[in-house]
């Protein structure tokens, strides 16, 4: 049962920083020449990526409650600032960090509650 959960937190978190490449996509077809062959590839395979995170969202919703997984949401700050780091050596600032931390810590403090209501229930 426990395998089952951490699989699906594992698919969720995966989808996330999938949907994060949106904004790697974003970014570089905004970097391209309007209506250009590379800011229809990179547009259209930011479309692509969304259809893709559609189909997986609803996937994980079947999974687990909509609240849990909306709060995890939050950790598409985070990828969003790796992939930044990654791909366009962007400079992080301690601000970044401090809200990027934030944000996870909300999301953990949110989850962990849940897994204690579930523990008294049973």
């Amino acid at each position: 049962m426990k395998i089952n959960k951490c699989n699906n937190y594992l698919f969720l978190h995966l989808l996330l920083l999938f949907y994060s490449l949106t904004g790697v996509c974003s970014k570089l077809a905004g970097r391209a020449v309007f209506l250009s062959p590379s800011f229809f590839f990179w547009y259209g395979s930011m479309i692509a990526i969304l259809v893709v995170y559609a189909v997986g969202w609803q996937q994980v919703l079947k999974r687990m409650p909509l609240s849990t997984a909306f709060a995890n949401k939050a950790v598409t700050l985070a990828w969003s600032l790796v992939l930044g780091v990654l791909i366009f050596n962007e400079q992080l600032k301690l601000s970044q960090i401090a809200g990027c931390l934030l944000a996870v810590l909300g999301v953990i403090i949110f989850v962990l509650p849940a897994k204690e209501d579930k523990a008294n229930d049973e």
